[in-house]
């Protein structure tokens, strides 16, 4: 096995026998026209709102951005299809759907050969947005450089699901953007910061944004 299926092994592997009903690779792609502005901030979200570790980013080879999601623990597949359907729901609300694909349990692979100069492969952040364009690759991306990338990500514990699962979340750009600056006599909005400031199951990042709205 190479470094590079060893990797992808790693984080998207699922043990024999549960490959049909419970899945450890979750993909959610954007594409027609690939934007990858907006999937970004599902990047940005997971990490900064729910504290995931960084999804893997890739170019599909033809028209869009994905964001393969390593699940620590096997999930149910209708778990996963709805797991996904959730960051659409927090994240991607006003994408019309048919540009939203969810893939739980078989992603295609990746990297691969989608046409005579077109590869699909996983990128960097930092480059993501040059392939705006042409989200593919003209050449075979490197297998070294493919499983150095991969080598760096982390799955998702299983507790850290359960927020997302369980719970109606609010990402911290939803909160700085619509919280209503409270008054004196505005007691509901009050009690509302007050309430996200001090749950700790909570993000630390809602929590600080709750704090700094009482204090305007």
């Amino acid at each position: 096995m190479s470094r590079l299926q060893s990797e992808i092994e790693r984080l998207y592997g699922t043990p024999p026998g549960e490959g049909d009903t419970a899945v450890r690779a979750v993909v959610l792609e954007l594409a027609r026209p690939a934007d990858w502005p907006r999937l970004a901030q599902v990047w940005q979200g997971v990490q900064a709102d729910l504290g995931w570790p960084a999804p893997a980013i890739a170019v599909n080879g033809v028209d869009g951005y994905q964001l393969w999601f390593s699940l620590a623990q096997p999930l149910p597949l209708a778990e996963a299809h709805s797991l996904l359907g959730r960051l659409c729901q927090l994240y991607l609300g006003d994408i019309a759907p048919e540009r939203l694909r969810r893939i739980a349990g078989h992603p295609p692979p990746t990297p691969r050969q989608v046409a005579a100069d077109a590869w699909s492969a996983f990128v960097t952040s930092d480059l993501a947005a040059v392939f705006a364009d042409t989200p593919w690759l003209d050449l075979p991306p490197g297998e070294d450089a493919q499983a150095e990338l991969l080598g760096r990500l982390s799955p998702i514990p299983a507790q850290d699901l359960r927020a997302l699962r369980a719970e109606p979340v609010v990402h911290a750009a939803t909160v700085a953007a619509t919280a209503p600056a409270p008054r004196a006599s505005d007691d509901e909005v009050r009690q509302f910061l007050l309430g996200v400031m001090r749950d700790p199951a909570v993000a630390l990042a809602l929590r600080i944004d709750a704090a700094k709205a009482l204090l305007r």
